[in-house]
Protein backbone atom coordinates (compact mmCIF):
# COMPACT_ATOMS: atom_id res chain seq x y z
CA UNK A 1 0.00 0.00 0.00
CA UNK A 2 1.42 3.28 -0.97
CA UNK A 3 1.50 5.90 1.81
CA UNK A 4 2.15 9.60 2.18
CA UNK A 5 3.27 11.59 4.99
CA UNK A 6 1.60 14.60 6.47
CA UNK A 7 2.33 17.14 8.89
CA UNK A 8 0.07 16.86 12.12
CA UNK A 9 0.95 19.42 15.00
CA UNK A 10 -0.43 18.05 18.14
CA UNK A 11 0.08 19.51 21.55
CA UNK A 12 3.51 18.75 23.20
CA UNK A 13 1.33 17.58 26.47
CA UNK A 14 0.40 14.62 24.99
CA UNK A 15 4.12 13.69 25.30
CA UNK A 16 3.05 13.88 28.87
CA UNK A 17 0.44 10.80 28.21
CA UNK A 18 2.78 8.37 27.22
CA UNK A 19 2.16 9.25 23.76
CA UNK A 20 5.52 9.21 20.94
CA UNK A 21 5.37 9.74 17.62
CA UNK A 22 3.91 5.90 16.88
CA UNK A 23 1.42 6.20 18.79
CA UNK A 24 -0.11 9.06 18.05
CA UNK A 25 1.00 8.50 14.00
CA UNK A 26 -1.59 5.28 14.86
CA UNK A 27 -3.85 6.71 17.24
CA UNK A 28 -4.90 9.20 14.21
CA UNK A 29 -4.85 6.64 11.95
CA UNK A 30 -7.20 4.81 13.28
CA UNK A 31 -9.23 7.69 14.29
CA UNK A 32 -9.43 8.51 10.49
CA UNK A 33 -10.14 5.04 9.49
CA UNK A 34 -13.07 4.92 12.31
CA UNK A 35 -14.49 8.07 11.16
CA UNK A 36 -14.46 7.20 7.23
CA UNK A 37 -16.37 3.75 8.73
CA UNK A 38 -18.40 6.04 10.71
CA UNK A 39 -19.68 8.02 7.99
CA UNK A 40 -20.19 5.14 5.61
CA UNK A 41 -17.45 6.03 3.45
CA UNK A 42 -15.70 2.89 3.57
CA UNK A 43 -17.05 -0.97 4.31
CA UNK A 44 -15.55 -2.87 7.40
CA UNK A 45 -13.30 -5.04 4.66
CA UNK A 46 -12.03 -1.78 3.38
CA UNK A 47 -11.55 -0.23 7.21
CA UNK A 48 -9.67 -3.35 8.34
CA UNK A 49 -7.48 -3.99 5.17
CA UNK A 50 -5.89 0.16 6.33
CA UNK A 51 -5.64 -0.63 9.73
CA UNK A 52 -4.01 -4.05 8.21
CA UNK A 53 -5.94 -5.78 11.01
CA UNK A 54 -8.65 -8.63 10.44
CA UNK A 55 -12.43 -8.30 9.92
CA UNK A 56 -12.62 -9.83 12.94
CA UNK A 57 -10.34 -7.60 14.64
CA UNK A 58 -11.91 -4.83 13.07
CA UNK A 59 -15.64 -5.64 14.57
CA UNK A 60 -13.35 -6.07 18.04
CA UNK A 61 -11.98 -2.54 17.96
CA UNK A 62 -15.55 -1.30 17.22
CA UNK A 63 -17.04 -2.82 20.51
CA UNK A 64 -13.70 -1.24 22.05
CA UNK A 65 -14.52 2.21 20.91
CA UNK A 66 -18.09 1.33 21.33
CA UNK A 67 -19.30 1.81 17.82
CA UNK A 68 -22.06 0.39 16.62
CA UNK A 69 -21.54 -2.45 13.33
CA UNK A 70 -25.22 -1.97 12.32
CA UNK A 71 -26.67 1.55 13.09
CA UNK A 72 -30.10 1.37 12.35
CA UNK A 73 -32.74 4.11 12.37
CA UNK A 74 -35.77 3.70 14.46
CA UNK A 75 -37.94 2.96 11.22
CA UNK A 76 -35.26 0.08 10.48
CA UNK A 77 -35.71 -1.05 13.65
CA UNK A 78 -38.92 -1.11 13.99
CA UNK A 79 -39.39 -3.27 10.50
CA UNK A 80 -36.61 -5.98 11.19
CA UNK A 81 -38.58 -6.43 15.08
CA UNK A 82 -42.16 -6.83 12.81
CA UNK A 83 -40.23 -9.15 10.26
CA UNK A 84 -39.26 -11.30 12.84
CA UNK A 85 -42.22 -11.32 14.17
CA UNK A 86 -44.47 -12.13 11.42
CA UNK A 87 -41.69 -15.11 10.20
CA UNK A 88 -42.95 -18.64 9.91
CA UNK A 89 -40.37 -20.94 8.75
CA UNK A 90 -43.53 -23.79 7.91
Amino acid sequence: MTEVTLEVKVPSDLLRFGYDQTRIQNSVKEWLVLSLFTDNVISSGKAARLLGISRAEFLKLLRKRRIAYLDYSPQEMEDEFAAVENWNPF
